[in-house]
């Protein structure tokens, strides 16, 4: 079992930055943060935008790995895009995963608004969100790319000198519904899921449980194996948070695990919602709790 922590970009890189650096320290596999615009209530606050923080995070820690959790087509087009993920790479000394989704949640949808997308329906986004990840890899694969699609077109576009990581970065895809997890089952490295259902933790757990089977089922469609993409688990979208306690966590960390996920995630404790809880917690889990939970 992997374990990793998402960072919000809200701060100030002068309080941001122990943040990332503790993170590694402190033993995480991978660090994380949020691709938007803005995002829900804290729109009207300081935000700090993914790339420029994720490259920042590179040159102050040295083995943990970084992403994008997760990047959307919502204002981001694959040829700008491939570009900084090739840059981020070269930086972080092949370091980076590409967290990607469809953006069809409330933040991807304030992006859209913001820069004045037309509105599109679920089934739309979902169909950008193929042709996008599909354009995606074909930039980091071949050099001198063409495309013609619905939403894109990419005229020879260059992409040397490669990815540091071969034959691309890797691709962590969000999934929760049929296309999209078949989406991550024929281009992703990893799978990241919400879960889905229920106002309450069983019946949240439950969900994952289908969910996980679903993606295996995904995964026999396009031809892998069980076992040929990680599968990480967002924790804390389920109605309890994971470093409320390091009982909750272990307990979550284990089912997790018996459901076939090999990375869990969680976020950086905040003073308020949301992820509101304590950095004693964090530290407390990290130093009784992650070396048991990396053995499961």
């Amino acid at each position: 079992m992997r374990v990793g922590i998402v960072i919000l970009t809200e701060d100030r890189w002068w309080s941001g930055e122990p943040k990332w650096r503790h993170a590694e320290e402190l033993g995480f596999d991978h660090a994380w943060t949020y691709d938007h615009l803005a995002w829900r209530n804290l729109a009207d606050g300081p935000w700090f935008s993914a790339i420029p923080t994720l490259t920042a995070a590179a040159m102050v820690t040295s083995t943990i790995k970084l992403g994008t959790m997760v990047a959307a087509p919502s204002y981001r087009h694959p040829v700008p895009f491939m570009r900084e993920l090739i840059t981020l790479d070269d930086i972080s000394d092949g370091r980076l995963i590409a967290g990607l989704g469809a953006g069809v949640d409330s933040g991807g949808l304030r992006d859209r608004d913001t820069i004045g997308e037309p509105e599109r329906s679920k089934a739309d986004m979902a169909t950008q969100y193929a042709e996008f990840v599909e354009v995606l890899d074909g930039l980091l694969t071949t050099d001198k790319f063409d495309y013609r699609g619905k939403y894109y077109t990419v005229n020879a576009a260059r992409n040397r000198p490669g990815s540091v990581q071969h034959p691309r970065v890797p691709f962590a895809l969000a999934a929760n519904g049929p296309r999209s997890l078949a989406l991550a089952a024929r281009f992703g490295q990893g799978w990241i899921t919400t879960g889905k259902g229920g106002d309450d933790q069983e019946s949240w757990w439950r969900g994952v449980a289908t969910l996980s089977e679903q993606f295996t089922e995904a995964l026999a469609a396009a031809g892998r194996e069980p076992d040929a993409a990680a599968r990480l688990l967002m924790l804390d979208s389920g109605p309890t948070s994971a470093l409320s306690s390091v009982e909750t966590f272990t307990e979550a960390a284990r089912r997790a695990s018996k459901l076939g996920f090999t990375d869990i995630v969680v976020h950086w404790p905040r003073a308020e919602e949301p992820y509101a809880g304590s950095e004693a917690v964090l530290e407390r889990v990290a130093d009784v709790a992650l070396a048991e939970v990396k053995q499961l």
